[in-house]
């Protein structure tokens, strides 16, 4: 009998995969303390980006059916 794997669900929340087969991911520090950053630093943190090369493997693992 040939069990599934499980995907980690905190990190299908975090991670979606594109076309080319990365993963985007949103830049942290946005949540709170939004009164001294800068319009341009909380504009800069809006903007989406993609999951390091380094990390990708991790991500793969946390999220088989991706």
């Amino acid at each position: 009998m040939k069990l599934k794997m499980k995907t980690r669900r905190a990190a299908a929340k975090r991670f979606k995969k594109t076309a080319s087969g990365e993963f985007k991911r949103a830049k942290a520090y946005k949540s709170h303390i939004l009164e001294k950053k800068s319009p341009a630093r909380k504009r800069n943190l809006r903007k989406a980006t993609l999951v390091h090369k380094t990390d990708h493997e991790r991500v793969v693992k946390m999220l088989p059916y991706a």
